[in-house]
């Protein structure tokens, strides 16, 4: 008889790929999730796992062995009956995180950690890797689009995207601190997660210990445009490579070709090491493919031409810019906007691919630190290069955990930027502002953590039936 695992809040992306991961092992997996949609739904979907969409007491199998518990702010023994009586069960309970470190122990796990990308660039070393017919194991905490979040592998490296945030609601170890890291690539510190880490030197300080962790055979590749990152490196023992945009880091584009496909020399120090093509666009994605191959080629996993193959193909992240309609003369995308810096990306790329369009941007504050007041200095520079701001109501999940800033203060703190905002409270009275606004030379925006309330599909869908 199969042993079987049950998941609280399993369509969490995480959650979602950790249970995906259980089950190639050979468990029975059983989840319950109250707030689930795509893409967490879509993986569960596509791998046979079916679950709940209400917490209850009675959806835990009796026959239950392990029951992991998600990170959610509804999540609690306090708040949520099914997690009560899994703390009652006697049932051996864990998290994700915790079954992640038991997956790789014997492994060599290369951790992708930092405050943005690591997502694309956990999937676009993994995707260069089963290109080249090499069975790595890998974990995603996304949704790739030509590759699925998570796989077990017999290769010993297993890339993991590495999350500061704390593994559960009674461990607060950052989830990265799990992994066994023999390798790590770090993207960014910049300040994040202010609920949990109150000043950045707090921040800083689970990624100093990852830095330190590190065997002195091992790689530790960082981003050298970014200069928090830069600081960690001092204390490694292991091998350090920079990469960036620039020619002060060793791993560095030359002669950028923007475009549809962009283009550009992948340079290592002064020697051209190949000529990489690129359907994801934007900047920062251009920093995200030297970093995974700088990496790559350090480690020999590959050979440059096998590279150049091999992202040409990768289709990016459900998320991640990826474009949402399909027929509109106005293009909406998608960008992941959990932070100032993934948002100052999108709004970046998307100015740079579209500049003669004027750029909306429909926004909900979702993160606890885009909703707590002493973040709200993120609106003065986040949203340079949009025409217009549409900006949702905030979330209200956790909101008494924090001191959540008001829709008011939001807006107000924008406004005086001399940026346009409109704020709305609902679906229907964000797409009354849309009719009114959206004109023919506009290109879109959407960005958030949550679904915003079903708009991510409504407003692509109502834009390829009215402007195609």
């Amino acid at each position: 008889m199969k042993k079987r695992a049950h998941f609280i809040g399993i369509a969490g992306m995480g959650m979602s790929a950790a249970a995906i991961l259980l089950k190639e092992q050979g468990w029975e997996i059983s989840g319950s999730d109250a707030d689930a949609y795509p893409p967490g739904t879509t993986q569960l979907k596509r791998h046979g796992i079916q679950f709940n969409t209400a917490y209850r007491a009675s959806n835990i199998p009796k026959r239950a062995e392990l029951i992991v518990i998600g990170m959610n702010a509804k999540l609690t023994r306090e708040h949520n009956t099914e997690v009560k009586a899994a703390h009652e069960s006697g049932v051996r309970i864990t998290s994700f995180p915790e079954i992640l470190g038991g997956l790789v122990e014997r492994r060599k796990p290369m951790v992708i950690a930092g405050s943005y990308g690591k997502s694309t660039i956990t999937s676009l070393i993994a995707w260069c890797l089963s290109r080249t017919g090499i069975d790595a194991g890998w974990f995603i905490g996304a949704a790739p689009e030509n590759l699925e979040p998570a796989h077990l592998g017999t290769h010993p490296v297993f890339m993991l995207e590495g999350d500061e945030y704390p593994t559960s609601h009674d461990d607060p170890r950052p989830k990265f601190a799990h992994y066994h890291a023999h390798d790590a690539l770090i993207t960014a510190t910049s300040h994040d997660h202010v609920n949990v880490y109150e000043q950045h030197e707090d921040f800083l300080k689970p990624f100093r210990t990852l830095v330190q962790d590190l065997p002195k055979e091992g790689v530790l590749t960082f981003c050298g445009d970014e200069p928090y990152a830069a600081s960690l490196v001092k204390s490694a023992k292991a091998r350090v490579v920079s990469y960036g945009m620039t020619p002060a880091s060793k791993w560095h584009p030359r002669n950028v070709s923007h475009g549809d496909t962009t283009t550009f020399d992948l340079m290592r120090g002064g020697e051209m090491i190949t000529r990489i093509s690129t359907t994801l666009i934007g900047d920062h994605n251009i920093q995200n493919i030297v970093g995974a191959s700088a990496m790559l080629l350090e480690k020999k996993l590959v050979f440059p031409d096998q590279l150049a193959s091999a992202v040409k193909d990768f289709k990016g992240l459900a998320r991640r810019l990826d474009k949402k309609t399909t027929r509109s003369s106005v293009p909406a995308y998608e960008g992941f906007g959990s932070s100032r810096e993934k948002l100052r990306s999108a709004i970046s790329a998307l100015s740079a691919q579209y500049p003669d369009k004027r750029l909306v941007v429909v926004f909900e504050p979702h993160t606890f630190s885009w909703r707590n007041r002493a973040m709200l200095h993120w609106f003065d520079t986040a949203f340079e290069g949009a025409g217009l701001v549409v900006l949702y109501k905030p979330a209200e999940q956790g909101a008494a955990t924090h001191e959540q800033s008001t829709q008011e203060e939001m807006v107000t703190r924008l406004a005086a930027t001399g940026m346009r905002v409109i704020p709305a409270s609902d679906p229907d009275e964000v797409m009354t502002v849309l009719r009114s606004e959206i004109r023919g030379n506009d290109v879109i925006l959407l960005s958030s953590s949550g679904a915003m309330d079903g708009l991510i599909y409504g407003i692509p869908k109502w834009l390829d039936n009215t402007f195609a």
